[in-house]
Formats: C-alpha cells, sequence, structure tokens
C-alpha cells in the first residue's frame, strides 16, 4: 500500500476548494478551451475504501462528447514527435517505454476503460474503432517533451475497441500539474490503421478524474505537487472542464490505494 501523507493539508484544500468554487467561476472558468496551451506542466520535483463517481454517458445520455484540445503535448505528430508511427505503440500496458527505452512511469495503479458508443446511430457500441490515450506522469511531465521525460515515450498507447466497443489499458494515476484539473486525454479514429497511418481523427477529448479518487491518491508519497496544485484548482473554474462542469466527461473510478483504480468513461462519437 502507497505511503500516506498528513492530511491536516488535504483537508485545508478542501476548504479552499469550497471557498473558490463559486466566484472564480465567473472570473477563469471558462470555455475557452485552451487547456495545457495556456499552462505548462509543473516538471520539478486515505484511507483505502472503495471510490464510485458515476458520469452522465453511463446513464444513459447519447451526447456526442465534447471535442476538447489536445494541448501543446499530444505527441501524434500534429505538434513535434508522433508516438503513433512507432512500432509497439498498440499495446494495453503503456506504463513503460518502448523502443529505445523500457523506463517505467512509477505512481498508484490505474487501468483506463473507455466504451465507444455510436451516437450518430442507436448509442450501441462502436466496435473497430481505435483509441489514442495519454497523459502525464507522477511528476507532471509529458513524455517526449518535458524535461526528464523527453527520451520517454512511456503513459501512450492505441487499443482497438472491442465488439462491446471497449478498450482497456493498464497505467498509472496521473499528476495535477499547476493550472489543471486531473485528466487523461484521448483520440478516436476509425480504426487501428487510421491512429498509426496518419487517418482523420473522429473526436479528441478528456477524461476528467474525480475529486474524491484524486484526494485519496494525492495524499501518498510521489503526489506531493499534485496535493499543493488542487489547492489552486476546481472543476468548476478549469479551463476545458469549466464550461459545463466535465458533466460528459467525469469519469467512474471504482477501486483503492490497495488493489490499484479503475476509471471508467463512456464516450458516444459520431463515425
Amino acid at each position: 500500500m502507497p505511503e500516506l501523507l498528513g492530511l491536516d493539508t488535504f483537508s485545508r484544500r478542501r476548504a479552499l476548494a469550497l471557498l473558490g468554487g463559486g466566484a472564480l467561476v465567473v472570473l477563469v472558468g471558462c470555455g475557452s478551451g485552451d487547456d495545457d496551451s495556456t499552462s505548462t506542466p509543473d516538471t520539478t520535483t486515505g484511507s483505502p475504501e472503495t471510490t464510485s463517481v458515476t458520469n452522465s454517458s453511463a446513464a444513459g445520455d447519447c451526447t456526442t462528447i465534447p471535442e476538447e484540445t489536445a494541448g501543446p503535448f499530444p505527441g501524434d505528430g500534429t505538434n513535434g514527435p508522433d508516438v503513433l508511427a512507432q512500432d509497439g505503440v498498440v499495446r494495453p500496458d503503456i506504463t513503460s517505454s518502448f523502443g529505445s527505452s523500457s523506463t517505467t512511469a512509477e505512481g498508484v495503479p490505474l487501468t483506463i476503460q473507455i466504451d465507444l458508443t455510436d451516437s450518430a446511430g442507436t448509442c450501441g457500441p462502436l466496435a473497430g474503432a481505435a483509441v489514442y490515450v495519454w497523459h502525464c506522469d507522477r511528476e507532471g511531465r509529458y513524455s517526449m517533451y518535458s524535461d526528464g521525460a523527453a527520451d520517454e515515450n512511456y503513459l501512450r498507447g492505441v487499443q482497438e475497441s472491442d465488439a462491446d466497443g471497449r478498450v482497456t489499458f493498464t497505467s498509472i494515476f496521473p499528476a495535477a500539474y499547476s493550472g489543471r484539473w486531473p485528466h487523461i486525454h484521448f483520440e478516436v479514429y476509425e480504426s487501428v490503421d487510421a491512429a498509426t497511418g496518419g487517418g482523420t481523427r473522429i473526436a479528441t477529448s478528456q477524461i476528467a478524474l474525480p475529486e474524491d479518487a484524486c484526494d485519496e491518491v494525492f495524499v501518498t508519497a510521489g503526489y506531493e505537487q499534485s496535493l499543493r496544485n488542487m489547492q489552486q484548482t476546481s472543476l468548476a473554474n478549469d479551463n476545458v472542464f469549466g464550461d459545463d462542469g466535465g458533466v460528459h466527461q467525469l469519469g467512474t473510478v471504482t477501486g483503492d490505494l490497495s488493489n490499484g483504480y479503475t476509471v471508467q468513461l463512456t464516450v458516444p462519437v459520431a463515425p
């Protein structure tokens, strides 16, 4: 079980979040959608009860997932390096780099489960599509870009959706870096060939991680900067999720610190 930090800072963060959730929405909560392009990841160095928060899509809403920026660190060839063109990117376990490095990203285990549905049809499962997932590491760094991780390509990978429209990745819980609510990026393509061959994206969006799960993870050793950064943001004032409070992008998290967590999001897309 990960080592827990003192909970006094955690309690203060909850109080700050409650005080800041209202007025800040008017000032900075805003639907500019600039994501990481207006904030740079910090590259410096609870209890085991189960967490579960439900997103509206999983509850039956078939609204097409909101389109969001890929940010400045997509690694898809649109802003510098292209991991999608590298052999080995199609994989279920994205915790380690592949190719010239085998470095493993450290952190609390997290399984990422995305269930694709066809919002242009009957909202049934979308099989045979592909999802490219990426997110920052425990230190708030993006592989292929950030100092200390520029030579890595961990926490990036592609999977094909199965008959149930599902893709699953093994990863670690990402950090909260300055200016952003904790999140996971993803792109949806018509097929694996389209994803790895420069095809057109069907959707680009993000998963918001629920506060309860973040509270539990960020009091463990290694996530100290995340605990500090969470004192200064909220889901309501995040520049990506703030326009609707992340209602269509808030993942469902289950699990605990001892066994790891799973985040699930149902993602309706129009192929």
